[in-house]
């Protein structure tokens, strides 16, 4: 979806905000086995398939999946910080969906802030700091208030959600819609 929504962007211009919110799967610590965990993988094939898919691949390592959602949803805040939430955000979702990586662990988090180029001492100092959790769970709460019970989900300018994973013709038409009703209004 992140491939999608940027290249629809990409193509509109300035005209689309997208604003990226914290929505956690898993809220709380809740290990999985690896075996378990592996098979549940194999549902990314699917999205892999699509066009403007990013880089999917089933769990192919021997390192723990991650726990929950929490840590990586403060990482990336993190790093918006230091204005690197995009590049951070990639990459962080390819060294979970493609290099399999556990992206809960801290040694994975402070890995992908180097590789971003991030200054990690600051880095390292935001990812304690309390407001940064706080804004995670605002997020969440705000979605579930919404009705969002997963991830992917668009919310479009008057609520309308496109839960789930879409091709980026739909993302498109639908934004497109939007657009043309916010410059007749």
């Amino acid at each position: 979806m992140a491939v999608c929504l940027e290249r629809v962007q990409q193509e509109v211009g300035d005209v689309l905000e997208v604003r990226w919110k914290s929505f956690l799967l898993r809220p709380y610590p809740e290990p999985k086995p690896l075996e378990k965990f592996r098979r549940y993988t194999e549902s990314w094939l699917r999205p892999a398939g699509a066009a403007d898919a990013g880089e999917f691949r089933v769990w192919a390592t021997d390192e723990d999946p991650p726990s929950h959602s929490v840590p990586p949803a403060v990482a990336v805040k993190a790093a918006a910080r230091q204005g690197a939430f995009s590049r951070y955000h990639t990459a962080l979702m390819h060294a979970y969906f493609a290099e399999n990586r556990n992206v809960t662990s801290s040694e994975t988090i402070a890995a992908v802030a180097r590789q971003c180029g991030l200054d990690l001492e600051i880095f390292a100092r935001d990812m304690i700091d309390p407001a940064l959790a706080q804004e995670v769970i605002a997020d969440h709460n705000e979605a579930v208030a919404l009705g969002i019970h997963s991830v992917p989900c668009v919310v479009l300018d008057g609520g309308f959600q496109m839960p789930g994973a879409q091709e980026r013709a739909l993302y498109r038409s639908v934004i497109e819609k939007v657009l043309a009703k916010r410059q007749s209004s």
